[in-house]
């Protein structure tokens, strides 16, 4: 299976659904993308990733910690 944003082939399963076997959720190891196995995935070229642009992205800034 690919990922669907960066077309990479290290998707792996996440969870299962806890019941029946009704859904998956994978995750992509190279850009941390998730979906679940009932969405219709339709990734918008603007959004779709490389190796260029994972290494050239900014860092998500930390969260302050809290006054108090």
């Amino acid at each position: 299976m690919k990922c669907p944003r960066c077309d990479k082939e290290e998707v792996r399963v996440m969870v299962k659904s806890p019941v029946g076997d009704v859904w998956e959720v994978y995750v992509c190891d190279n850009c941390f993308f998730s979906w679940r196995s009932t969405e219709t995935i339709n990734v918008l070229p603007q959004f779709k990733l490389n190796d260029q642009k994972i290494a050239t992205m900014q860092m998500i800034p930390p969260i302050p910690p809290l006054k108090g």
